[in-house]
This record gives structure tokens, C-alpha cells and sequence, in this order.
């Protein structure tokens, strides 16, 4: 990995520049990696379009804008359809199947999952939705070790949470290692990640 970058894309209130955020903290503060992040949102407080980049990379980083992600994780259909079509060939395209429902073909691995609806059930809880997202994403990419976000995250949140979005983040892990294992060789089960 020379330089990895990511689209976050969603409506405000998913979370989606939190999660961008964390994953720029845990690439640079604790894997020493180079990174960087911007985001885009509307001017309305729950509701309006959000985006979020990150580049990160081993080498410096020249140009913060991402133009063609590697990952692009599309969090509500208007993200989708807006989006959808700047995800690299042979990229990562992350969809939630609550939110989109109207999926076009793609170069990139379109990996649908129900993120939202796994939280909620798994977890009661879909205010940490976005940290399943991210968990899913690490589990796809390896870009950085889940122990990293752990310490980015205990920065951001109070430590009566931290229990919470761990078992978000071990879900997503989960759900994304589960993915690749039926895309890979047909196989149901896999052994589940817990984080210490």
C-alpha cells in the first residue's frame, strides 16, 4: 500500500465525517502512516448530503481531493446516485441495503450489507451505525488495525461509550470478513473477531 483513498458519503446524522476522522487519526497518529482528510455537508443540521475524504499513504500526500477513491462507501441512495460512478475500476463500492435499494452495475466490488439493520438488531443501538461502517471497511481494505481506531476513538467519545462502539466496530469487522470469505471460496463461517 502506497497510498489507499476513501469517499465517505451519506446524509448528516450518519456520522459519516466522524467516521472519516477517526480513520485519518488512526492511520496517522497510530500507524505513523501520512493522511488526510476534508469533507463537504449541507447547510442542514440531520438530513443533507455529507461527504468525506481521506487519503492515506506511506508517501507524502500531494493533493488532498479525492477524485477516484479506492473506497467509496455510499450510505443513502441520493449519495449513491450521485456518487456512485467515481469508485475506481476493480475499487470497493460499500452500500447499505436499508438506505440503497437501487443498485446500478458497477467495475468496482459493490458489497452490500445490512449495516444498519445488523446494528440495530446486534447492538439496539444504531447511533454507533457509522463506526459498523468503518469496522466493515477495515475488514475489506486492512488499512489500518482495529486496535488503532479503538485508540482514535477513545479521543473522541466519552469512555462510558467506549463498550458500545467497540461492539460496533467488532461487528462490522465481522460483517466484512464474513463478505470476503462467501466471495472468496463459498463459505459461511468464519471465525468472529473480538477486540481487546
Amino acid at each position: 500500500m502506497n497510498t489507499q483513498s476513501f469517499v465517505f458519503t451519506g446524509a448528516g446524522g450518519q456520522g459519516v465525517i466522524t467516521a472519516a476522522i477517526i480513520l485519518g487519526e488512526a492511520a496517522a497518529i497510530h500507524e505513523g502512516l501520512n493522511a488526510v482528510q476534508t469533507q463537504v455537508y449541507g447547510p442542514e443540521a440531520r438530513g443533507g448530503s455529507t461527504r468525506a475524504d481521506v487519503v492515506i499513504s506511506k508517501d507524502p500526500i500531494r493533493f488532498p481531493k479525492v477524485v477516484n477513491p479506492h473506497v467509496l462507501v455510499c450510505l443513502t441512495q441520493e449519495a449513491y446516485d450521485k456518487y456512485g460512478r467515481i469508485v475506481q475500476p476493480g475499487g470497493v463500492l460499500l452500500i447499505d441495503s436499508l438506505y440503497v435499494t437501487n443498485v446500478k452495475n458497477t467495475e468496482a466490488q459493490q458489497v452490500i450489507l445490512p449495516i444498519f439493520e445488523t446494528t440495530r438488531k446486534e447492538i439496539n443501538n444504531t447511533v454507533v451505525f457509522n463506526i459498523a461502517v468503518l469496522g466493515c471497511i477495515l475488514a475489506l481494505t486492512n488499512i489500518v488495525r482495529p486496535e488503532s481506531v479503538l485508540k482514535a476513538l477513545r479521543t473522541k467519545i466519552a469512555p462510558s461509550y467506549l463498550d458500545i462502539n467497540t461492539k460496533a466496530l467488532e461487528l462490522g469487522i465481522n460483517m466484512g470478513t464474513h463478505w470476503k470469505d462467501i466471495k472468496a471460496n463459498g463459505t459461511k463461517a468464519h471465525q468472529k473477531v473480538k477486540i481487546c
